[in-house]
């Protein structure tokens, strides 16, 4: 997992909505640390750190140790708030960790080994289904992200969570179901449902204009009738 980063946070002594545009106006964004069987502590983090930070890429699957009060807070971001317009973070949430808490969180998926997927090199194509996994992890033990080997697969050929092995630590979150993570297709499969669409949208297009020329023709009829 990547390393552990590190926010620097301040105790919030307000709460509500004029408190927390307040601390937007000086450049700092509310968020709150809950869980682990403790009382929510309302937090306020400098938003260009924030913002730094959530450009890392991996910044809602990593442990965050927030600093607050002279201590040290083992953390996971849960979600973060942005504004509709500017896309600034407005809010954000932490979940407390304990050091064998398990956690739920979402990981990316990485093929490796392409050209050596016999279906591919004929020209096939792999068609991601899911391009992240859910998974419940040990909170020490999260993945920067599962590697999916696709050597020796042919056309036709689909990865199931089944044949996935995860690293130590974990799991499936989903565990009713063997469900599809990747498919070799041939490209004419893809072309043929590609082409489909576009039937679709051309005997739409005709499909109204028709109509419209129906209409025009209605119309005339019912301006020479008059005349």
């Amino acid at each position: 997992m990547s390393d552990a980063l590190t926010l620097p946070a301040e105790t919030r002594e307000r709460a509500g909505k004029g408190a927390s545009r307040a601390l937007r106006r000086e450049g700092r964004v509310p968020a709150v640390i809950y869980g682990g069987k403790e009382e929510a502590t309302p937090i306020h983090v400098e938003a260009k750190e924030l913002i730094r930070q959530l450009g890392t890429g991996h910044f809602m699957n990593s442990i965050v140790m927030i600093d607050v009060g002279g201590k040290s807070v083992r953390t996971l971001p849960k979600d973060v708030a942005f504004h509709p317009v500017t896309d600034l973070p407005l809010h954000a949430d932490f979940l407390r960790l304990s050091k064998d808490s398990k956690i739920e969180v979402a990981v990316p998926v990485v093929f490796v080994n392409e050209e050596a997927s016999p279906g591919l090199k004929k020209g096939g194509v792999l068609n991601v289904v899911r391009h992240d996994l859910d998974l419940v992890c040990e909170s020490d033990k999260i993945p920067d992200e599962i590697q999916i080997d696709v050597t020796g697969l042919e056309v036709g050929d689909s990865i199931h969570i089944s044949t996935v092995k995860l690293p130590k630590g974990s799991e499936s979150a989903i565990t009713d179901r063997d469900f599809t993570i990747a498919t070799i297709v041939a490209p004419s499969a893809l072309k043929r449902a590609e082409g489909e669409a576009s039937d679709s949208d051309e005997m739409e297009a005709g499909g109204t204009a028709a109509t419209e020329q129906g209409l025009d023709a209605d119309a005339a009829a019912e301006q020479e009738a008059k005349g």
